[in-house]
């Protein structure tokens, strides 16, 4: 497929994991990707790479998308090399678990200004780039809908996300801009690992409850992201697709 054929692209927080897999899938069906890191510059680095000796078009941009300034020197980058934006993939996130006892102001508005707030200014510093046909696809999560224990601050992040799809959906429509989300459930990614995730006890009972008995790839959740972001769902906006093997039913 060559869904993408001279496409423009930014996937933020695509230097591993989600990110990471949106931003081949979308270059290997022919979009010029901008891979947006904050800290993992070398893992970025990668990301170019590996798109570049596929024969795709990709470049790495700085920026922290909880730092309002970074955004707007992102975006800046993305105009003088791209010139405009087909698509835009609100990825980037952050996740920490903790009791209630042991929450700050601090942490919860970090989780906001990155989870929620950035994604908000990415749009509004995208919009000059955007054009009738654009879609825009915010990462969402199963935690807004099946919330865990220790989690509270980052389902809240994930509840506002799925709000902020649909209002900008309906704000952006009369543009000929869509707006949709993806919400993955359990998916092996490198953070997840470094959580301790993989091959615990928890990982078993999230895989026992899932009726496609596995956990979810990064590969899955890009197949899905291609999908909502390509002319095939041109009539799709406003939605939020649960990517989760069945899990979250």
């Amino acid at each position: 497929m060559d869904r993408f054929h001279d496409r423009t692209a930014l996937v933020t927080g695509a230097s591993k994991g989600i990110g990471r897999a949106i931003a081949i899938r979308l270059a290997s069906e022919g979009a010029h990707v901008a891979v947006n890191f904050n800290e993992d510059e070398d893992g970025a680095g990668r990301v170019v790479e590996q798109i570049i000796a596929c024969g795709g078009n990709a470049f790495p941009v700085q920026a922290d998308v909880g730092a309002p300034g970074d955004i707007e020197a992102m975006f800046t980058v993305i105009a003088e090399k791209l010139g405009r934006l087909d698509v835009l993939v609100n990825n980037a996130g952050i996740y920490r678990s903790r009791p209630i006892e042991e929450l700050d102001a601090a942490e919860f508005d970090r989780h906001f200004h990155t989870n929620v707030l950035g994604g908000m200014m990415a749009v509004q510093a995208a919009m000059p780039l955007l054009n009738a046909g654009s879609a825009i696809l915010f990462i969402s999560s199963t935690a807004s809908t099946q919330a865990p224990a220790l989690g509270s601050v980052y389902s809240a992040t994930k509840g506002a996300v799925t709000s902020v799809i649909k209002s900008l959906a309906k704000e952006l429509a009369p543009s000929g801009i869509r707006v949709n989300g993806v919400s993955p459930g359990f998916v092996r990614t490198e953070g997840v690992a470094l959580a301790g995730m993989i091959g615990t006890e928890f990982e078993q009972q999230i895989v026992a409850a899932t009726p496609l008995a596995r956990a979810g790839r990064p590969e899955d959740i890009a197949a899905a992201a291609a999908f909502l972001t390509s002319y095939e769902a041109d009539f799709i906006t406003g939605e939020v697709l649960v990517v989760s093997g069945g899990q979250a039913m």
